[in-house]
């Protein structure tokens, strides 16, 4: 009895009605509110969609693509094979995809396509050809044009793990764009080239980040990080039949030597517990599954002989807390090397690997020509040169997205850009610590009467950067800037924010390779190398020895032009060779001009005046000079980055001979430069 009247079973019925009226909803109850309370009943309903959909912590799981990725499996893909007895699984392709931001910078993108069609990259050693749906050779040029209003574009790299069964990689590649199209419900514009300089064929896909009908194509993440993978895999599968148990086996063994991070390394890892990992027992069940585990062992003693894992016992290993970090750096350094193997030899030039070197924060500057340049990271912009140095060694760099063309040839030094506070940035924090953390124009002119308002207006200006860039200063309204006490630190942590772009400082010494130089009529970098004792320590091989052998014959022609001489066994030259030169290079110069602008060429005088309106820049052997246009004559006169926004305008200055500091317009005291 007592059971029975503890007993309780609730039975929902119908809900009643109040007042023959239909119940409210709990959004009926809620939308009064919200708007009574002064929120927006319209984002409602956003808010509670939000709220249900599942958080993938990817920045657009929402865009097109979405339902497809949710529907696409996340496992191994592994399956019992009934007509072969054996485990198989769908093969694989690896995808990578980088989302850039084009907005206002074709040069960027006309660059990136011109880096995929470079030559060598075909199976036969020819430049590469873009492609697309039903072409086989595309206009870089209409591709760059059509997309200069682009907001952005999707590069994506397709890598199938059996590429070189394929003979041509575009019906591969066609066939995944199509299931892209089908998938993301629009049409894609897109190019593609095919490349198979390195061990594994692969393509390089460049789409435009708008849809069919022009508007802004934005793609799933997940999509982007399961979809596109997944269309692959299935259309390779689909080439060359699934992947057999004994097939991964062989790929696997090949990794067990190898000088870089595995699939053997991650399962290594996946596996320790309490810092240790122990192979004594093979839970599997398989041949594979004892095959795969057999080579776990040989990879963890060969990660020992590598210093890289400890013996903990028979069979158990502790590995190293930079074993990945490390085994990730060898393997982008074994391709560093291929990569500047490759260039030499393409240059005819032979340089023991010995003398390789991988430039980095520690390396001293490089003084060296340019014997090949092109993408750092094919994904993205940055960029990298193979210089041979005058030291004799052949130097590879990462010169993040600098800036210039560094023609094949040329000149350069190369230097690591510094992290530390400029001078402009310990004066800010001299004068804020004086004046209990502020900073502006009329405290800078109390604290240092010597300096004048232009002069403070450059701290102003690199304030003015800083915060910009990072927040790290602030300016309040009557423009006093507020300065923390750990200003100097903030300073070197927005170099170092800088340098992860710019990575190095880059000034071109001469456009003209050394053998263009011997010749010249102008002077060069080996004038002043032999002039004003300019000369690093060369080599007494490779490109130091090249260096040295040039001088020499440089200095032969100089004799013969009657600019050096002879005494005895010395050789005396003329203490204006190279004022000399640069009058003979600017006249020749300007006959040129003067016959394709109609007007005669003037020399400019130092200590003279020079003014007119600047007109363009002019390239020559020595360097940059401005034409500067006069009513009845033009002159020639050392140019100054700050001029390019200038351009047909009325300049004005004093020639100093190496630099005129310039006003702009006709007025006095206008902004000089």
């Amino acid at each position: 009895m007592a059971q029975d009247d503890d007993r309780f079973e609730l039975r929902p019925g119908h809900p009643r009605s109040d007042g023959g009226r239909a119940p409210k909803g709990l959004r009926a109850e809620i939308l009064p509110r919200l708007a009574r309370a002064g929120g927006n009943p319209r984002h409602l309903h956003s808010v509670v969609q939000q709220a249900r959909t599942p958080k993938t912590g990817r920045f657009n799981a929402r865009g097109r693509g979405a339902k497809f990725a949710a529907s696409v499996p996340r496992g191994s893909g592994w399956s019992f094979d009934r007509g072969s007895g054996m485990r198989v699984r769908p093969r694989r392709v690896t995808v990578k995809v980088r989302i850039v931001k084009v907005s206002g910078k074709a040069g960027g993108v006309q660059a990136h396509l011109h880096y995929l069609e470079r030559d060598g990259v075909t199976r036969d050693g020819e430049p590469g050809l873009l492609y697309s749906t039903f072409a086989d050779n595309v206009d870089r040029d209409a591709f760059v044009e059509r997309g200069q209003g682009d907001r952005h574009q999707f590069r994506i790299i397709l890598a199938p793990e059996d590429g070189a069964a394929y003979e041509d990689l575009k019906p591969f590649t066609r066939d995944v764009m199509a299931k892209m199209e089908a998938d993301l419900g629009t049409t894609l514009d897109w190019v593609a080239a095919d490349h198979h300089d390195t061990g594994h064929p692969h393509a390089h896909v460049v789409v435009r980040g708008v849809t069919e009908d022009g508007k802004i194509l934005n793609i799933a993440g997940d999509y982007i990080a399961y979809g596109i993978r997944h269309r692959a895999s299935e259309l390779l599968t689909r080439d060359l039949g699934p992947q057999t148990e004994r097939e991964v086996e062989r790929q696997l063994e090949n990794e067990v030597e190898a000088e870089r991070l595995t699939r053997l390394d991650r399962t290594l890892i996946e596996r320790v517990e309490d810092g240790r990992i122990d192979l004594h027992v093979d839970p599997s069940t398989t041949d594979f599954g004892r095959a795969h585990h057999q080579l776990l062992i040989a990879r963890a003693r060969r990660l020992e002989r590598m210093g890289l894992a400890a013996p903990k016992g028979p069979l158990v290993w502790s590995l190293s807390a930079e074993m990945e970090s490390v085994l990730r750096t060898m393997g982008e350094r074994g391709d560093i090397i291929k990569t500047m193997h490759r260039a030499m030899t393409e240059a005819g030039l032979e340089r023991l690997p010995q003398y390789y070197l991988v430039h980095d924060r520690d390396s001293a500057p490089v003084i060296g020509h340019v014997v090949a340049r092109g993408l750092a990271d094919e994904m993205g912009d940055r960029r990298y040169l193979v210089l041979d140095g005058i030291d004799g060694r052949s130097h590879y760099v990462d010169i993040g997205e600098a800036e210039g063309s560094f023609p094949i040839g040329s000149i350069l030094r190369v230097s690591n850009t510094s992290t530390e506070p400029r001078q402009v940035d310990r004066t800010v924090a001299e004068i804020a610590a004086a004046h209990d953390g502020q900073y502006s124009v009329d405290l800078h002119l109390f604290h240092d009467p010597t300096a004048t308002d232009s002069f403070a207006q450059t701290h102003v200006r690199r304030l003015e950067v800083i915060r910009r860039a990072t927040g790290a200063v602030e300016r309040d309204v009557d423009g006093t800037w507020i300065i923390k006490p750990d200003h100097l630190d903030r300073v070197r942590a927005y170099e170092r924010q800088l340098a992860q772009t710019r990575p190095v400082a880059i000034d071109t010494l001469s456009n003209l390779s050394v053998e263009q130089q011997i010749g010249a009529d102008a002077p060069t970098w080996l004038d002043r190398q032999i002039v004003h004792a300019e000369t690093h320590a060369l080599a007494s091989h490779g490109f130091g020895r090249d260096v040295h052998s040039a001088m020499v014959r440089r200095q032969q022609w100089l004799i013969e032009q009657k600019l050096m001489e002879r005494d005895g066994h010395e050789v005396v030259y003329r203490t204006d060779i190279l004022d000399q030169l640069r009058r003979r290079e600017l006249r020749h110069l300007g006959g040129q001009l003067s016959a394709e602008i109609g007007l005669p060429y003037a020399e400019s005088v130092r200590g003279e005046r020079v003014e007119g309106l600047l007109r363009r820049s002019v390239e020559t052997a020595s360097g940059r000079y401005a034409l500067v246009e006069r009513s009845h004559e033009f002159t020639l006169v050392p140019w100054k980055p700050m001029l390019e926004r200038h351009i047909d305008r009325y300049i004005s200055g004093i020639d100093r001979g190496d630099s005129i500091d310039w006003t702009i317009g006709r007025q006095r005291g206008g902004p000089s430069l």
